[in-house]
């Protein structure tokens, strides 16, 4: 097993089928305007901005982060958080390392205290032969499907039904392997204009999913062919551009269902499915139950 060098964060090289990541913890955050005290960490962080504006300083750099970003904050690496927008900033926070090495009864086991660092406890990076260190470039634009794992990773380790360990490890791998896979999107967008258009384009979905966004509609913002500009999109995005609105409908459908009391048809019509009956069947065509159903749950749980 390769070992990069001894500096922070240690990382290792590994083959995936050998990570096994643990998790320490998993919340969302509603956190007001401040600046947090500079820290380490024991273990690595993800921090996802659902709103507000999020700036972290680490290593002589500085990151600003906007609604839809992720950070991976590195294992042994002072850095310092800063949090923007009233009334509050909405963040998701993941703890986790990568082979289970680190045993958490509470946040100082998470935590550096200044002046009582032990060195024992820092954690390894995982790093496979085909990919970059997840750290060395460390803000993403997680995908749709990222961030849900993001959220029901938050859901079983916060209602820790039987057998959450494997649940969790298992979300957690589908969120590293969504990073990862995203450095190559990252490299297509740097690397040419039309990435960049659809990228620019993407955000725009992100923020008005329930406008009409057919295919036709796509290619002629961009001044392409359909053909063209859903292969570009899949490049970029992971899916085409159908898949990717409704993944991103279906998420905002589950956000409004669980933290507004909206009728169904509203719901629908603000996500972009106006007929209540069609929204009802693509809503449980992929989740299982019915929007109602799935508003009842989410108020027990």
């Amino acid at each position: 097993m390769k070992q990069y060098p001894s500096f922070h964060p240690v990382r290792k090289q590994v083959p995936f089928q050998e990570w096994a990541p643990s998790i320490h913890y998993a919340q969302f955050q509603n956190i007001a305007p401040q600046v947090f005290p500079g820290r380490k960490l024991y273990d690595f962080e993800l921090l996802y901005l659902c709103h507000g504006q999020l700036t972290v300083a680490m290593e002589h750099r500085t990151f600003h982060l906007t609604p839809g970003q992720l950070i991976v904050l590195p294992s042994g690496v002072y850095h310092r958080n800063e949090t923007f927008g009233l009334p509050t900033t909405k963040l998701i926070g993941i703890h986790f390392d990568f082979f289970g090495e680190l045993n958490v009864s509470g946040e100082e086991d998470m935590v550096v205290y200044e002046g009582n660092a032990q060195e024992d406890k820092f954690v390894v990076e995982a790093v496979d032969s085909n990919c970059s260190p997840l750290t060395e470039d460390p803000v993403y634009t997680p995908s749709h499907d990222c961030v849900q794992s993001m959220e029901d990773l938050i859901r079983e380790f916060t209602m820790r039904p039987l057998g959450y360990p494997l649940v969790c490890r298992g979300l957690m791998l589908n969120i590293l392997a969504y990073l990862i896979r995203s450095q190559v999107t990252r490299r297509i967008t740097d690397a040419t204009v039309h990435g960049q258009r659809i990228k620019g384009l993407m955000r725009e979905i992100e923020s008005n999913p329930a406008l009409t966004w057919t295919n036709p509609v796509l290619a002629d913002r961009l001044g392409m062919s359909e053909d063209y500009t859903s292969k570009l999109f899949r490049q970029i995005a992971g899916v085409p551009p159908g898949e990717f609105l409704r993944s991103l409908r279906h998420r905002e459908a589950r956000k409004l269902l669980q933290e507004t009391d909206w009728p169904i048809g509203l719901v629908g019509e603000q996500v972009g499915y106006p007929d209540i009956h069609y929204f009802s069947r693509v809503f449980t065509a992929v989740e299982g139950i019915s929007p109602r159903q799935y508003r009842k749950l989410s108020r027990v749980l």
